[in-house]
């Protein structure tokens, strides 16, 4: 849960880290800044913002901002009927990303958020440096943090349920709360 307060303050960071990246985006689309805390109310910690630049029932792009060593929880992109789920590729654009997926357990640099080493799973380093991308296949379970710099990255998928995401910790409510304060 945020407070409002928390939230403006969160998209207009948010804005000014997609700006400084190079990624044009106009003020009036603050507005369409998404602040994801899934109702850990840590989102210093856990959480993500994300900028939606368009999506269709076929495909979307993203702009996906993570603060100074903020972590998104790890989660996939379940099947939806005959769909296999989301496919996404991220590319970074500012800042070093940690991303975590399935595999040998090869964790140098990240580290698993206090009291949370059931929920975090995936422990197979992939380091994105501006430029590199990664291909994430539907209901491939992963996770993904940054350094004291923060992070802008792309997010380019097929069809967006983020909503039926699915996540390791059964605490995470996926739609932001807001309270006034």
């Amino acid at each position: 849960m945020l407070t409002r307060k928390e939230f403006e303050e969160a998209k207009q960071a948010a804005f000014r880290m997609i700006s400084d990246s190079g990624v044009h985006i106009l003020p009036e689309e603050i507005d369409k800044i998404n602040v994801a805390d899934f109702g850990l109310s840590d989102l210093a910690n856990q959480g993500i913002e994300v900028f939606t630049m368009f999506a269709t029932e076929r495909i979307s792009a993203k702009v996906l901002v993570l603060f100074p060593n903020q972590t998104e929880p790890e989660h996939w992109h379940p099947p939806v009927d005959s769909d296999p789920g989301k496919e996404e590729i991220i590319r970074a654009i500012k800042g070093k990303v940690r991303f975590y997926i399935p595999g040998e357990d090869n964790m140098k640099e990240g580290f698993i958020p206090k009291g949370k080493d059931a929920f975090y799973t995936c422990r197979n380093e992939i380091v994105l440096q501006p430029g590199d991308q990664l291909t994430l296949p539907p209901g491939t379970p992963h996770w993904f943090q940054t350094d004291q710099e923060g992070a802008v990255m792309y997010s380019f998928s097929t069809c967006v349920r983020d909503v039926l995401d699915g996540f390791t910790d059964p605490n995470i409510v996926r739609t932001t709360q807001i309270v006034e304060g």
